[in-house]
């Protein structure tokens, strides 16, 4: 049968595009959870769910030295976990606007775990305070209405939970 061969490649080509699809979600979740497995990377992501901060912003909240932070930032940013934008003098790390979907589910529970801790909660307290003193880089505290931040690019709303 001539057309049972090229049935048989097109199954084993589907076959191969789901395993290396799945292979793709296996590697992202290792890669997410490698990127939680510090407290500080973690801490970090956290205050990312709240605002998109720089170096400087990490420095006062999480009471760290900036080489510390800087790597860490790093280590997350070249796994695609942050995203970074310059403003001015200041590069300014956020999470990524289009975000796995294993990477949002993550974050999401990484926000209702650490409802409880104090280090995170003093982390929030923190950032509050700094968002109220802190005057640069301007576009990292600017709110909008309902306390949700406005990008100033893609005037999408990004809901920060307290």
């Amino acid at each position: 049968m001539p057309g049972a061969g090229a049935s048989r490649e097109r199954n084993g080509s589907a076959l191969l595009r789901n395993i290396r699809d799945l292979l793709l979600v296996v590697m992202q979740l290792i890669e997410i959870y490698q990127c939680f497995c510090d407290r500080t990377r973690l801490r970090i992501l956290h205050l990312l769910t709240k605002s998109p901060l720089c170096v400087c912003h990490f420095q006062d909240i999480l009471g760290e030295p900036q080489v510390k932070i800087s790597k860490h930032l790093a280590y997350l940013r070249s796994r695609g976990m942050v995203a970074t934008k310059r403003d001015q003098n200041w590069i300014i790390y956020s999470l990524p606007e289009r975000r796995a979907d294993e990477l949002e589910r993550n974050l999401k529970c990484l926000q209702d775990c650490v409802q409880t801790d104090a280090v995170f909660k003093r982390d929030v307290e923190k950032l509050s305070k700094l968002a109220k003193s802190c005057c640069k880089p301007r576009s990292v505290f600017r709110r909008g209405v309902n306390g949700r931040k406005t990008d100033e690019k893609t005037k999408s709303s990004v809901y920060l939970r307290s």
